[in-house]
């Protein structure tokens, strides 16, 4: 599915519906959608994406998933029922994340926070290791777990962190 420059353009500051089911106990948050992920109504949605590689070769998700022309309803089902979740930080489409200002990362940190309160998951992976400090203004944040979880302490029930530890593919 191509699209033009100017067709692709027409979607800036456009947004996805975040992609949640009844039991999202994985939530994955990317910094902002891409142009083509809005035109295709897929998170992660551009073609070249690794996305949904990297989560197929982590043993996250047992199939391939291809979300470049959109999701299919199969791929969108199989997601939901892995107990992942995907959202952005930033709600509006942009060609690149660094588009974005520091005002509405940390604008869109503050309303992360209450939307992960209400979802409660287990465990909430920010994809954006520059985007995150600048949001939550943690300037010396590493890669890895934060000292502060997202909307309070995880829901009972959620795969304990030992465990997560344990299952997490090599690096």
């Amino acid at each position: 599915m191509g699209f033009s420059r100017s067709a692709l353009d027409s979607f800036r500051g456009q947004s996805l519906p975040d992609l949640l089911g009844d039991q999202t106990r994985l939530l994955f948050v990317g910094i902002n959608p891409g142009l083509r992920a809005v035109a295709v109504q897929a998170h992660f949605g551009g073609g070249s994406n690794r996305f949904y590689p990297a989560l197929y070769r982590a043993g996250i998700i047992d199939r391939r998933v291809d979300a470049s022309a959109g999701f299919r309803p199969e791929d969108l089902a199989h997601l939901r029922e892995r107990g992942l979740g995907i959202t952005s930080l930033v709600a509006g489409a942009s060609a690149r994340a660094d588009e974005l200002t520091a005002a509405q990362l940390v604008a869109g940190a503050e309303a992360l926070s209450s939307r992960v309160e209400g979802i409660a998951p287990a465990v909430v992976a920010v994809l954006g290791i520059t985007a995150y400090r600048t949001a939550f203004g943690r300037h010396r944040a590493t890669i890895g777990p934060q000292p502060d979880p997202l909307g309070g302490p995880p829901r009972l029930g959620g795969p304990e962190p030992e465990r997560l530890e344990q299952t997490r593919g090599p690096r």
